[in-house]
């Protein structure tokens, strides 16, 4: 059983597909016993990645900063709900309680947190793997910008490299598996 920490946005986009996929994430995440660790959140891309990985029988636990915990934002049936302080903390709180990352299409918020990531794991504070969902190639032109950064030499290629890059759930839940267990 591996602990994912997956990131995702409180709205769903425009596009359908971002939806289903974030439903199939969850699918895949329940089918293969995983725990899922996510910002709380009941709607966007956060609720129907909840919302399929609690159907399928997953142990879902929601880290909410204090001032989002009301009834209308956070999903009403997570196994657990962790309450912190603000989002500094639950950034540091969902790291803490993961075993490897994943980002879905999102918003600010979602890349936030994976930069979060990406540097934590720079910095050497994690060794967790980290990956991105990345449907219909939306995280292409983030990829990019990251990768002309490191050619820039403000970051190191090989940091940006070590992100897993998939379009299918289970393919990328295989290889941060893998690279968890190396």
């Amino acid at each position: 059983m591996t602990t994912v920490c997956v990131f995702g946005g409180a709205r769903s986009g425009h596009d359908p597909v971002f939806v289903a996929a974030a439903g199939e994430l969850g699918r895949v995440l329940a089918a293969r016993g995983d725990v899922l660790v996510f910002g709380g959140g009941r709607t966007g891309m956060m609720g129907h990645l909840a919302d399929s990985a609690i159907a399928g029988g997953a142990h879902v636990i929601g880290v909410v900063p204090a001032f989002l915990d009301h009834p209308d934002i956070v999903h009403d049936a997570l196994g657990a709900k962790v309450v912190v302080g603000d989002l500094f903390e639950r950034k540091a709180r969902m790291m803490e309680l993961a075993d490897v990352f994943v980002a879905m299409p999102g918003g600010l918020g979602t890349f936030d947190e994976l930069l979060e990531v990406v540097t934590w794991r720079q910095l050497r504070q994690t060794n967790g793997p980290a990956g991105l969902f990345d449907v219909d190639g939306f995280f292409t032109p983030f990829l990019h910008t990251l990768e002309t950064i490191a050619e820039a030499g403000f970051a190191n290629l090989s940091d940006i490299k070590a992100l897993h890059r998939h379009n299918d759930p289970s393919t990328l839940l295989d290889a941060l598996a893998a690279d968890r267990e190396c």
